[in-house]
């Protein structure tokens, strides 16, 4: 495991294809730093929903604007900034998709996801700009098992 930090930005059109790189890119350091696969697959859940978010509400599918990635990757956390050319939001308008009707559409619970994955989710001002910070987290198949009482 490296003791270093390391940051890395990528900025890419508003595709799905797009995310290919930076995620990659991502996932092999995490790996590096003997991220647990419960890390890294809520770092690479909740990236995947900020990019999507991104290209669709915030540049509205728009192929000529761009979203801007940086990652600063620790030993104890990662963080990634996320940040479209959208006019932005203010996510305390977005409707909790588990009340009422939203419960049964079929989107709305990026947002959700993300700050049930990430530790810390922050918002910039404008709403066009996303922090996502995960600590590093026991690997809790390492975790001690609990004891089954004998019969």
């Amino acid at each position: 495991m490296s003791d270093k930090e390391i940051t890395k930005h990528f900025v890419v059109k508003s595709v799905y294809g797009a995310l290919e790189e930076p995620r990659q890119w991502l996932l092999s350091q995490l790996r590096q730093y003997d991220y647990s696969e419960n890390d890294i697959f809520a770092i690479h859940l909740a990236l995947e929903e900020a990019f999507y978010n991104a290209i669709k509400h915030g540049n509205e599918l728009n192929s000529d604007e761009k979203v801007r990635m940086d990652y600063v990757i620790q030993p104890e956390q990662v963080r990634i900034l996320m940040t479209d050319e959208g006019p932005g939001f203010n996510p305390e308008n977005v409707p909790d998709c588990r009340v009422g009707e939203n419960l049964y559409k079929t989107e709305g619970r990026g947002i959700l996801l993300m700050k049930s994955y990430m530790d810390e989710v922050r918002y910039n001002e404008t709403g066009n700009s996303v922090e996502m910070i995960r600590y590093r987290h026991p690997d809790e198949s390492l975790a001690p098992k609990e004891k089954v009482p004998k019969r």
